[in-house]
């Protein structure tokens, strides 16, 4: 027989919470705080990291998960193609943190942040152009990196490569 007290189905069995910020599931990456915040949740973290002195949007990228999708994320999120990462900065608590927001391959696009950080215009269109991910309430969603013209986006890991002819010369190095 063992002495270990067992628990009664009227007694509450505690597990220990997931860490969280702003209702989303936190994690760390090196030393640096990293939330991930649903498509409805990502605008109204900004603002409240905003109003706690995250008054930096340093960057706005993406990631094409195509080939990876089985990458770590916190239990209660689900990892979707692509994922939109967002780096803010609090000059004077000298803090980053990192937003990871999944969005699927079915509907790629997510709110913009023009409103609360006008500098994220230039990189929220860059990866618009490069990934195909649309920015919802962008003031001018519209290539900055590919020609108007240009079909598909560049940086999904299923886009064809192809190739451009360059031309060499068989005496270079050698002039007249």
């Amino acid at each position: 027989m063992s002495d270990a007290p067992t628990a009664t189905p009227d007694e509450a069995v505690s597990t220990p919470e997931a860490p969280s910020r702003h209702g989303c599931p936190l994690t760390d990456s090196h030393g640096q705080a990293v939330l991930h915040p649903t498509r409805q949740q990502y605008v109204g973290v900004v603002r409240a990291l905003l109003d706690e002195g995250f008054e930096m949007c340093v960057d706005v990228t993406a990631v094409d998960y195509l080939n990876f999708m089985e990458r770590p994320v916190p239990a209660s999120v689900v990892p979707e193609r692509f994922e939109v990462v967002v780096n803010l900065l609090s000059l004077s608590a000298h803090e980053r943190i990192r937003l990871r927001v999944q969005v699927p391959a079915d509907d790629p696009s997510i709110d913009s942040l023009f409103d609360l950080h006008p500098g994220t215009d230039a990189m929220e269109r860059e990866v618009f152009d490069m990934f195909g991910i649309t920015f919802n309430d962008h003031p001018d969603l519209t290539r900055i990196l590919m020609p108007e013209d240009w079909e598909g986006f560049p940086l999904r890991k299923d886009y064809d490569m192809g190739i451009i002819p360059v031309q060499f010369s068989a005496d270079f190095g050698t002039r007249p």
